[in-house]
């Protein structure tokens, strides 16, 4: 890109063509590009800020873009939607950014991309665009209406209000504070290094409020790390101790599996199971106690001649309890996701119950909000399963509770079984 286009705007250019062309993750594309780590941390706090913008409101950006273009803003090259949606943004959405700059860049965006003959359409659909909408109304475009409907029979009318409102508004960070060291101690040490936190329910769950974690020595050493507060809830439901024989089906990106760990220490008795080696080899890095890492497919019988005390089933799932991170995921999901993710989900759990030992216990975890990937699911494996029950449920929603949206259950063996 010419020096005519700034690196804040270059950098979210392409995160967003990666993210409508590669089925891209924004927040991956956010902390690998070289584009991204090139840039000064202004920058890229900037690009981060329209990325993820676009993404949330896309909705209600394209209805005000197709009130000025006369047409489905769908139906144009990806580049002049993408330069259209971020010129749209910086204009409606973000106060320090000048109008003029917010067009100009978006033209020389279309420019250099290939499609200099839209440059005059996308400066003349800039410059006439309409204000926004009342709340209500942009929350609810911000969304697919049929996700809106879903919520609407599921939640009431509050909730469903709190989930829009959370799903628009950036995620804030939770630390894990290790809890095989001292917890002052951690704090302690945090705060010589300007890292700032807050108290949540879970006692080595902190907000952070300022400062930089990732920068510290904690983070080095392994006594801190980034997870939601709500994915912390999910371990403490397996009861771990340090003899137990633990599988965790659904491993990576790990944040479960470390936080297991703490609990189990150094262990053969660990192992850690996904689809895809090379999320597998993540984990290794992230879980500083070694554990057995397997590839496998889960919703495939599977490969142990052992059973387990204790198995975390954390499914892949829609993750609609996460758009406020990963927005991109309410504009690719459709209907049909559901039906498919719910056959897997099923499978995958059937499997790892007949791995669970006898006096074992198995959670299953999701962080949808969609009741078919959760309670129905779980209903229909004890339908089939009449020897096991549940004898504990945690549900988070977004807005309603801190943290992300989670599900998740306890099964255990019944004792006449």
């Amino acid at each position: 890109m010419p020096d005519r286009v700034s690196p804040a705007r270059c950098g979210a250019f392409q995160a967003l063509l990666r993210v409508e062309a590669e089925d891209a993750f924004a927040s991956d594309t956010i902390h690998t590009d070289s584009l991204f780590a090139a840039m000064s941390e202004r920058d890229r706090a900037l690009a981060q800020e329209i990325t993820l913008g676009c993404l949330r409101w896309q909705g209600a950006i394209d209805a005000m873009l197709a009130d000025v273009a006369r047409r489905p803003v769908g139906g144009l090259d990806r580049e002049v939607r993408i330069a259209l949606r971020m010129g749209c943004y910086q204009m409606r959405y973000l106060d320090r950014i000048p109008d003029r700059a917010a067009v100009s860049e978006s033209v020389e965006l279309v420019k250099t991309s290939g499609k200099r003959s839209a440059a005059g359409f996308v400066n003349a659909v800039l410059r006439t665009l309409p204000q926004r909408a009342e709340e209500k109304v942009e929350l609810e475009r911000a969304h697919p209406q049929w996700l809106l409907d879903r919520w609407t029979e599921c939640f009431d009318r509050e909730t469903v209000a709190g989930i829009l409102r959370a799903n628009q508004t950036p995620p804030r960070t939770y630390l894990r504070l290790n809890t095989q060291y001292p917890l002052e101690e951690t704090l302690e040490q945090l705060g010589e290094e300007g890292v700032e936190t807050e108290a949540t329910e879970l006692a080595h769950a902190r907000l952070l409020v300022r400062g930089k974690p990732m920068v510290t020595s904690c983070w080095r050493d392994g006594r801190v790390r980034i997870q939601d507060l709500s994915s912390q809830m999910i371990v403490p439901l397996l009861n771990l101790s340090r003899e137990h024989r633990f599988l965790d089906l659904c491993a990576a990106p790990g944040g479960k599996t470390a936080q297991a760990l703490e609990i189990i220490g150094t262990s053969s008795r660990t192992v850690a199971a996904d689809r895809h080696l090379h999320r597998l080899r993540v984990l290794g890095q992230l879980a500083a106690t070694p554990v057995k890492k397997v590839a496998l497919d889960a919703t495939a019988p599977l490969p142990f001649r052992t059973k387990f005390d204790r198995i975390l089933v954390d499914v892949p799932c829609s993750g609609t309890g996460t758009l406020a991170r990963n927005p991109e995921i309410k504009w690719r999901l459709i209907p049909q996701d559901l039906k498919d993710l719910t056959l897997k989900q099923k499978s995958i759990l059937n499997g790892a119950l007949d791995s669970l030992e006898f006096s074992g216990v198995l959670v299953y975890s999701s962080c949808s909000l969609e009741p078919e990937e959760n309670q129905g699911v779980v209903q229909a494996v004890l339908d089939e399963r009449t020897e096991f029950r549940v004898d504990a449920y945690l549900e988070r929603v977004p807005g309603r509770d801190p943290g992300d949206g989670f599900f998740a259950c306890r099964f255990v063996r019944r004792r006449d079984s």
